[in-house]
């Protein structure tokens, strides 16, 4: 399968694009070593969200690494931040500006194509299909993309992160209601810091399917990996720090569906 699936019976589906890290054969063949390491990977969150199974969610989560190609980048590979740097559909560089690539063995124009079709389709007709599902049964549904990322990345951001960076394409992807009520929690509490639409607004799978006028509500939470893991290889999961904000993580989501299914 080209990614996990659980059906779940109540309004929300759990997008973690970012988790992949299988990377086929024939692409790896053409990659440095350092593309290997896949540092780049949203690692353990499913693991971070193993709770999500006793709230019956859906969760839908990626198999192939972000370095095959970027589930949350458009088909069109269009900046989502114009006039800031992002890595694209095909990152050719890590996040820190390492490459991918060994030289002359970069993807080319056939090569999009080819894994659009093979690896990025997939994903998003399994993520359609049950969002369509879940509108059919609930008559409205939350779609929560799941992301992490290192806390200090120089490349995108000045200095550390904030720890819970959520996303809701400033306010298109979300109703403002349902916003609120996630966020208010997250601001409620003094342990972890909080933006808002800051750096991180929502890549393509927030802003493409989140459409509040046909009841799809879609809000991204990127958040700092030293809240729940070792930030550097071999990038080990901390179950003692993910205790610590997993009821947060927990108490939030079911804000949203009690908001969605009022």
């Amino acid at each position: 399968m080209d990614f996990r699936f659980n059906e779940g019976s109540i309004p929300l589906l759990v997008s973690m694009p970012h988790v992949g890290t299988d990377i086929p054969d024939d692409i790896a063949a053409r990659m440095t070593p350092q593309a290997l390491v896949k540092a780049d990977t949203d690692w353990h969150l499913r693991e971070l969200y193993g709770f999500l199974q006793e709230m019956d969610a859906s969760v839908l989560s990626a198999r192939w690494s972000r370095y095959t190609i970027d589930l949350n980048r458009p088909q069109e590979d269009t900046n989502l931040y114009p006039g800031q740097d992002t890595t694209g559909l095909l990152p050719n560089d890590t996040f820190h500006r390492e490459p991918l690539y060994l030289a002359g063995k970069e993807p080319d124009a056939a090569d999009v194509q080819r894994r659009l079709q093979r690896y990025w389709a997939p994903y998003h007709a399994q993520l359609r299909a049950e969002l369509d599902r879940l509108l059919r049964v609930h008559g409205a549904v939350v779609l929560w993309d799941a992301h992490s990322i290192a806390s200090h990345v120089p490349r995108f951001f000045d200095g550390k992160l904030p720890d819970l960076n959520f996303g809701t394409a400033d306010g298109a992807s979300c109703d403002g209601g349902l916003t609120s009520a996630v966020v208010d929690i997250a601001r409620a509490q003094d342990q972890f810091t909080v933006a808002l639409n800051g750096r991180f607004k929502g890549g393509h799978i927030t802003r493409h399917y989140g459409q509040p006028d046909s009841r799809v509500h879609a809000i991204q939470l990127e958040m700092c990996q030293c809240l729940y893991m070792d930030e550097t290889a071999p990038f080990g999961y901390r179950p003692d720090l993910a205790a610590q904000v997993q009821p947060l993580l927990r108490q939030m989501m079911e804000a949203a569906v009690a908001w969605v299914a009022r």
